[in-house]
Formats: structure tokens, C-alpha cells, sequence
């Protein structure tokens, strides 16, 4: 348990001063080109929302991949700009990149997120549509099986209330 504690404050410690480096860098007058386009979540699957962070971003900016449309980002405090794009339902499973637009230059993240596509539930995920003749004939079997048991049951209890 401490050690958890431990391991997550030195992880907000490492994220606050990650992001504060290159407000306290921009400054100085130094002009940037932007960087780190980080998609969270980093997989997921079709139809989902990901939020999409850019550093070092300026002016109007855009993002976009083959797996989403163009979408808007807001630049926020620091020229950290922010959005969320949804997945497109046809997306193609695997890896995809986001390409993100700013007014002072364009980054590339190649391997931003990774798309996973659904199974068909049911059936253990077969791709069967509806029951073969062999589900037909078992169940057809288990049916007569239960139908003849219940029969015997039912004429043994009748023959011995008239003993």
C-alpha cells in the first residue's frame, strides 16, 4: 500500500513538471513547433470516444486520421490543445496515426491508437447464423430423451398409489 502511494505521487510529480516544462520553455520567447499527440484511450474499440492532447500547439488547430473525422482541438492554457473525436463504426482494426494540424507547424503521432474489432456474441463468437442440423438433431434428441424420462416417472408414481 505505501508503495502504490509512493509510485503514484512520483508519477503526478513526473506529469506536473512534464507539462509545465513547456510553458515555462514558451516563455522564454522561444518559438516551438508542436508535439506529443497522445490519444486516450489507446485502444479502442469502434464507435468510441477518444480525447485527443496536443503540447506546444498555437492558433486554430485540427486533427485528424483515417479512423475519425477532421476534428476541431481547443487550445487551452500552456498551448495544450484538447478534443475528443468518435471512431468511425467501418474503422479497420489495428493500429492507426493521428495527424494534428497547429498554427505553428503539423505533428504526426504514427502509432497514436489502436482500433479492436467486437465478436459476435452467443455463440462463443462463431460465425454461424442460426441452428445447424446437428443443434437441430441434439436438441430434437434431449427433447424425447426428457419427453419418455417423464413418462416413466409419472406411470412408476402412479403404479405405486395403487399398492
Amino acid at each position: 500500500m505505501r508503495t502504490t502511494r509512493a509510485l503514484a505521487a512520483a508519477g503526478a510529480a513526473v506529469a506536473v513538471l512534464g507539462l509545465a516544462t513547456p510553458a515555462a520553455v514558451a516563455k522564454d520567447g522561444m518559438n516551438l513547433s508542436p508535439s506529443n499527440v497522445v490519444a486516450l484511450p489507446n485502444v479502442i474499440a469502434r464507435g468510441g470516444q477518444l480525447t485527443i492532447t496536443v503540447n506546444n500547439c498555437t492558433g486554430p488547430a485540427t486533427a485528424s486520421s483515417d479512423a475519425f473525422p477532421t476534428t476541431t482541438l481547443r487550445v487551452g492554457q500552456g498551448n495544450v490543445a484538447t478534443g475528443r473525436a468518435t471512431v468511425n463504426q467501418n474503422a479497420r482494426t489495428g493500429s492507426h496515426s493521428i495527424s494534428v494540424v497547429c498554427r505553428n507547424g503539423t505533428v504526426i503521432n504514427p502509432t497514436a491508437f489502436t482500433v479492436i474489432g467486437g465478436v459476435r456474441g452467443g455463440l462463443g463468437g462463431s460465425s454461424s447464423t442460426g441452428a445447424t442440423p446437428t443443434d437441430v438433431a441434439i436438441g430434437g434428441g434431449l427433447v424425447a430423451l426428457a419427453v419418455i424420462g417423464g413418462g416413466v416417472f409419472w406411470m412408476r408414481r402412479r403404479s405405486e398409489r395403487h399398492i
